[in-house]
């Protein structure tokens, strides 16, 4: 039996679980590499497994269609949107989820207050000035006193509160389905959306992509926005009008951007967020933490050894 680990850019998938008993009864591939479409049918032609991390990976119908050897697909974390369950289900494709469990539940809003710090306070500039022999070429901005606006106030959203007000920070909130009272009982205050856009000083997106969300930053929104305010997202890429985005930083319609997700990713080498120099890019670090990647590692070693034992663990059932 062969098994694919797919997406481990920095090969932590052997190091942070046990595979040991696996590989002494199957044949363990890790692929350290993202593959396109075209690539994986290629590749993994004769495999009978796959193990996703995330969403690094879209299994589409059109790639399944097309793995006639693919028994068992290992998905991390609850759902996996861009993979495509009707197509794996009527193939009779197996899917498991490992659990996150609690290790490392918030690395994704950790990761927006440190790209929030630093835009505010150009760490970015001022360390490549310091290792080319500079000394303190820009000047940064203070949190305190600050407007935070918190598009999405679920189990991550509302996490990015108490921080904001450690910092001494007012927090706004809005998102299609807030209220009022959720938004007070999370310590936030329930605003329009187009006030939550030209009152903030720091925006942050917290929303799972759907359709209903998708493009939901465009370019009216982005207009709303204070021409020294900064926009955050690490949730997903195609919540944002990407090229609206461009038009507007380019512009210095907006102070700048941090930005770990994308509407393509990897993101391209030659994509145009790349060359501006009001954007912070990092690629898609939300979740990489040790505890998180350990977890889901050594749940997805689980699931496997109950596959190729006969008896599937965790199984996701379509909805």
């Amino acid at each position: 039996m062969r098994i694919a680990i797919l997406d481990d850019y920095q090969n932590l998938a052997l190091k942070l679980a046990d595979w040991s008993a696996l590989q002494q009864r199957c044949d363990v591939v890790v692929f350290d590499r993202h593959l396109s479409e075209e690539e994986a049918v290629i590749a993994l032609q004769d495999f009978d497994a796959i193990c996703l991390l995330r969403e690094r990976m879209a299994v589409p119908r059109s790639l399944i269609e097309r793995l006639p050897r693919l028994k068992w697909i290992a998905i991390t974390g609850g759902k996996n949107r861009t993979l495509d369950m009707a197509a794996a289900t009527e193939r009779g494709i197996v899917v498991s989820a490992a659990p996150r469990g609690e290790a490392g539940g918030y690395a994704t809003p950790e990761l927006a207050w440190g790209l929030m710090i630093a835009l505010a306070r150009k760490i970015p500039q001022e360390t490549l000035e310091m290792r080319n022999g500079g000394w303190q070429h820009t000047f940064g901005t203070a949190l305190g006193g600050r407007t935070l606006g918190v598009v999405g106030l679920g189990r991550l959203g509302r996490h990015m509160v108490p921080i904001a007000q450690a910092f001494g920070m007012e927090v706004i909130a809005w998102s299609q389905n807030l209220t009022p009272e959720a938004a007070s009982a999370a310590g936030a205050m329930y605003v329009t959306k187009d006030e939550l856009f030209s009152r903030s000083d720091f925006i942050s997106l917290h929303l799972v992509l759907s359709e209903r969300t998708r493009h939901i930053v465009g370019r009216r929104e982005l207009d709303l926005m204070k021409k020294s305010a900064y926009l955050v997202n690490t949730a997903r890429g195609p919540l944002i009008d990407t090229p609206a985005l461009i038009d507007v930083l380019q512009a210095r319609g907006i102070a700048g951007a941090g930005l770990d997700t994308f509407d393509v990713e990897p993101l391209p080498a030659d994509h145009p967020l790349r060359n501006l120099d009001n954007v912070l890019l990092t690629p898609h670090l939300g979740y990489t933490v040790e505890d998180l990647l350990r977890a889901f590692y050594e749940g997805t070693v689980e699931n496997v050894t109950g596959f190729v034992d006969g008896a599937p663990l965790r199984v996701v059932r379509t909805e």
